[in-house]
């Protein structure tokens, strides 16, 4: 062996590694068409820098979803898109979609434990948490995949009537997703549509009236600026899902695991 040849094995490992990336990103391209396409969420490591804790309680204060206080030790916010596919995969709701998207990429990363895969959504472990008072958690629109306007504003609604885990549960399954993204998407002269879907958890008519409240057209913009700002500060471009666990950036459905050794830290476990 000469000593030209690692350097052409290492070119070698590289153009294969850049054309898988392009092959991956081809296929989000296909599926998803012309639509803005979420980072890959394959687990890297998390952003840590670029986004002080006062950041953070300045989008906890400026949500319009959030449980606790932006003084909690353990602040966890969500940017998401109830219109986006690896949103509804870290929900852990729709293992339907999560087997999908593993068949598709051939992988076995987002496959529930419940449905013999390792992946642990961290939604439902967030939600634990913040039922248990030992995280405060916000809740921020960022348009990821497109069509979440209209699913979010049916969140800020719930919210107010003490309904939100019940409405973000419902609207996270597989037909949740299915109603969103191919019967709702934004269109306002569907939210009759969309109260039907949701009249086992909330009140179909206290619902429809709600999503013609203008002041929450004016809140999706509000959480759209504050979560570009935040996910491009912290390094992670800007697409969802996102989470912060304090100042520590996940983008992307990132197994619980990895955020579970930073949540232990801040609660000093």
């Amino acid at each position: 062996m000469n000593s030209k040849t690692p350097v052409i094995i290492v070119l070698l490992v590289a153009v294969a590694s850049f054309l898988g990336g392009i092959s991956f990103a081809q296929w989000q391209y296909q599926k998803e068409g012309a639509k803005k396409v979420e980072p890959t969420p394959s687990p890297a490591t998390p952003k840590t820098q670029g986004v002080s804790q006062e950041k953070i309680k300045e989008a906890f204060n400026k949500s319009l979803i959030k449980f606790g206080n932006a003084d909690s030790k353990l602040v966890i916010l969500e940017i998401s898109d109830p219109s986006c596919p690896y949103c509804h995969v870290a929900a852990g709701l729709n293992g339907e979609l999560n087997k999908e998207i593993d068949k598709s990429r051939g992988a076995k990363t987002f496959t529930l434990v419940r449905d013999g895969g390792s992946y642990v959504a961290p939604g439902p472990e967030i939600k634990k948490l913040v039922n248990n008072k030992e995280a405060s958690f916000a809740y921020l629109y960022f348009p990821g995949h497109g069509n979440g306007e209209m699913g979010t504003k049916a969140l800020y609604c719930a919210f107010r009537e003490g309904k939100y885990w019940e409405v973000h549960d419902k609207l996270m399954t597989s037909e949740g997703y299915k109603i969103v993204n191919d019967l709702v998407r934004n269109e306002r002269d569907k939210s009759g549509e969309l109260a039907k879907f949701l009249k086992s958890v909330f009140d179909p008519e206290k619902m429809k009236e709600c999503l013609k409240k203008s002041e929450d057209d004016e809140q999706l913009e509000v959480e759209k600026n504050i979560s570009q700002e935040l996910m491009v500060s912290a390094g992670g471009g800007a697409g969802t899902p996102g989470f912060f666990i304090n100042t520590t950036f996940f983008g992307g459905a990132y197994n619980f695991g990895y955020m579970e050794l930073v949540i232990k830290k801040a609660l000093g476990e």
